[in-house]
């Protein structure tokens, strides 16, 4: 049987965690999962918040979940409505590490190289002789 899983992260926010949240809602969202048929589910928690990993057999329960009343109001009311509700297919959280990742380092200092004045060159013509015409002969 193939699953197809998705995960729903939710972020702590400065006055509410995202553990205080799953506590409120958990029960709400793992019985409206099961109802519409999904065949699994995780809780994770990490020092960031909380990750709800859940499998369904097709797109149309998970669509179907997605959309329920009671699981929208749920989302609705995450610690940080704007930035801190991630939803994706797939399993494990976005950054796909236990430690959030750090940035690249930047190639040289980052900048773009100095402009640098064009080199001149002096073109000369070159003496030449006339061209022969087709008889021979110089014009």
């Amino acid at each position: 049987m193939d699953l197809r899983w998705w995960s729903i992260e939710i972020l702590d926010a400065t006055r509410l965690s995202a553990e205080q949240w799953r506590y409120a809602h958990q029960e709400v969202v793992v019985s409206a999962a099961v109802g519409h048929g999904a065949r699994a589910w995780e809780w994770h928690e990490f020092r960031w918040g909380v990750l709800f990993e859940v499998a369904f057999t097709d797109d149309e329960a998970w669509a179907g979940f997605r959309v329920l009343p009671a699981v929208q109001a749920a989302l609705d009311a995450v610690p940080d409505p704007i930035n801190g509700l991630l939803i994706h297919p797939g399993r494990g959280g976005a950054s796909g590490q236990p430690l959030p990742r750090r940035p690249k380092p930047v190639l040289g200092s980052g900048a773009a190289p100095v402009p640098q004045e064009p080199q001149r060159t002096r073109l000369t013509l070159a003496d030449t002789e006339p061209m022969p015409t087709s008889a021979g002969v110089y014009a």
